[in-house]
């Protein structure tokens, strides 16, 4: 039996996300450092978000801007999303329709409320 009020047992796997859909919700600091890794993994990024850093508007030619508010269709044919605004009723709506969509949603402010997690990383020389 499961005690549905314990802390959920993750999954841990890989994502082979080259040339695949992955929204990130949210156009600020913790946006920009998802955004970074993504890019790393070949995935095809769309940013959404009414304002976004200086850093992120540099990346346009290697990813979608989308500079208005989030819509639930932004994330029609997402593989994986990002839910990282600094609002978190927002933030509950995306992950809210990514779970419609059965499609996995880390939600950057409330790790539990989300369908995924975004493990810490570290890197010293050829070894992550």
């Amino acid at each position: 039996m499961t005690d549905r009020g314990a802390a959920p047992h993750p999954y841990l796997a890989g994502l082979v996300l080259t040339g695949r859909k992955v929204v990130v919700v949210g156009g600020g600091h913790v946006a920009q450092r998802r955004v970074s890794g993504l890019l790393g993994a070949g995935a095809d990024v769309t940013v959404v978000s009414l304002d976004v850093t200086p850093a992120l508007e540099g990346l346009k030619g290697e990813l979608t801007l989308v500079l208005r508010e989030f819509a639930e269709a932004d994330l029609d044919g997402a593989w994986y999303v990002v839910a990282a605004t600094d609002d978190p009723a927002v933030n509950a709506r995306v992950v809210a329709a990514a779970d419609a969509r059965h499609t996995f949603c880390v939600r950057a402010d409330d790790a539990l409320g989300g369908t995924a997690w975004t493990p810490a990383v570290g890197h010293h020389g050829t070894v992550t």
